[in-house]
């Protein structure tokens, strides 16, 4: 990866100067590649996006802590070759307490201070999340445990169509709650299609004294057959207008990708409407569609903010 120019990545201030003191905020996650192909195309992505100027990069875990090193890996690049800040992934799958401590004390040393903070999913080959006997239980447990070591800037996730193993709407909110006042300085959705299930998520935050930002997870379409099984593990909802769009367009690839660019662009530009500033993107280590989102909020290079300006 060449060198990305910091004079690139001040996208923030000129963002300001657009929308006023409400400027949009975005943020990206990465998965840790696997091979020296999918390494390229990472790369090549965090060097497309980097001159948005976001506000994080998060770099996924895998389940039992099976990406552990690439994660960090990545991670530690990011802030050692870029002008970005890395928030690497911790889990309280695999691991036990006092490992988890350690990781984080190790990237804090590193000057890493974002976390992304969650419970996990469980091993492969397991059915059911069942916790480490030394570990930590549940991701607010784990926010107490990091905020234990240093000051991070911790996010969590939060669930507008309920977790897939909470018992209720209710006990979801409230475990929210948890993870936000153990310490928690936002959480980010689980990605969604139908703008109102926001909405109305962010209003029952709201009703349960959740104040802290709620940011909307945006998952781009490369693949309809693959958000589709996404959304099978994670609960969310497909709704019968989005699977109509794309049906058909399975030999398709370039009017699969005009489609999906405009379904993503009308769901941020609507939740903008609605008061929304912050977003997180889903980018699966890609950046086209993400960068073009991007552009249609008003989040662009320095360069062309003034321009624009």
């Amino acid at each position: 990866m060449k060198a990305i120019d910091p004079q690139l990545t001040s996208a923030q201030g000129a963002t300001q100067a657009l929308h006023g003191n409400t400027a949009i905020e975005v943020s990206f996650e990465f998965f840790p590649p696997a091979d020296s192909e999918m390494e390229a195309t990472l790369w090549k992505s965090v060097e497309r996006l980097a001159p948005l100027a976001p506000r994080f990069v998060s770099v996924t875990y895998g389940a039992d802590g099976s990406t552990r090193e690439r994660t960090h890996n990545v991670v530690t690049r990011v802030q050692r070759e870029t002008p970005l800040i890395g928030a690497p992934h911790l889990t309280c799958v695999g691991a036990s307490r006092g490992e988890i401590l350690d990781i984080a004390r190790k990237y804090w040393d590193q000057g890493i201070r974002h976390l992304v903070a969650l419970r996990g999913d469980p091993p492969q080959g397991q059915t059911r999340y069942v916790p480490h006997p030394d570990g930590f239980a549940y991701a607010a447990d784990l926010v107490a445990g990091l905020k234990s070591v240093a000051d991070f800037d911790i996010s969590v996730a939060a669930y507008p169509e309920v977790h897939p193993e909470a018992p209720s709407a209710q006990f979801d909110l409230e475990t929210l709650k948890r993870k936000i006042d153990a310490g928690a300085s936002r959480a980010i959705t689980q990605f969604f299609y139908d703008t109102n299930v926001f909405l109305r998520f962010r209003d029952r935050c709201q009703a349960v004294g959740v104040k802290t930002l709620i940011v909307p997870g945006i998952l781009p379409i490369t693949r309809f057959p693959q958000v589709l099984r996404f959304a099978a593990r994670c609960g969310a909802s497909i709704p019968e207008w989005l699977k109509h769009r794309f049906h058909g367009l399975d030999d398709d690839p370039d009017t699969r990708r005009l489609i999906a660019a405009s379904v993503a662009i009308e769901q941020v530009q609507e939740l903008e409407r609605q008061g929304v500033r912050d977003f997180h993107f889903y980018t699966l280590n890609r950046a086209e569609l993400t960068y073009a989102i991007c552009h249609a909020l008003g989040v662009r290079p320095a360069s062309k903010q003034r321009a624009v300006a």
